[in-house]
């Protein structure tokens, strides 16, 4: 018998960073390119999640509404306070903490989500329009697993 985890109940939570104005098709392929990495499909994801500072980015409120995900804002400070395994003096001085998408991620898969729940730590993108966006997904149920027989 050995202990592994069960694809088919794996859950997942999407972190969301972007610059201001991004293309919905940027971010779409950026979130379609993590969830390849990840090997997850869509329907997996419970939720999304960003920085209040972009509640009202077009492009984020369309893809979490394409993919009919719940679209969750987190204050700069309770970002701040998660670790992360790539964190940006970038990001800290444009958004007031050193991550979004990683903590973001974290945050939305559950209080005390450690960093290791990260299986796409950092998926960075630059679409056509020059502007970029940032993916990061989290295992909501790292902690679940199963009996394979």
């Amino acid at each position: 018998m050995s202990t592994a985890v069960d694809p088919a109940v794996d859950t997942y939570t999407v972190g969301l960073g972007c610059d201001r104005g991004v293309a919905l098709q940027t971010v779409r392929e950026a979130v379609q390119a993590a969830l390849r990495e990840a090997g997850a499909m869509p329907s997996q994801v419970t939720a999304a999640a960003s920085i209040t500072l972009k509640q009202d980015e077009a492009a984020l409120l369309a893809i979490a509404s394409e993919y009919g995900w719940p679209l969750r804002f987190y204050e700069a400070a309770a970002l701040a306070a998660v670790p992360v395994p790539h964190p940006s003096a970038t990001v800290l001085r444009y958004t007031g903490t050193p991550s979004v998408s990683e903590a973001a991620a974290l945050l939305a898969a559950g209080a005390g989500t450690p960093m290791t729940a990260l299986i796409v730590e950092k998926h960075k993108h630059r679409g056509a329009d020059g502007r970029h966006a940032t993916v990061s997904i989290a295992r909501k149920n790292h902690e679940r697993f199963v009996r394979i027989t």
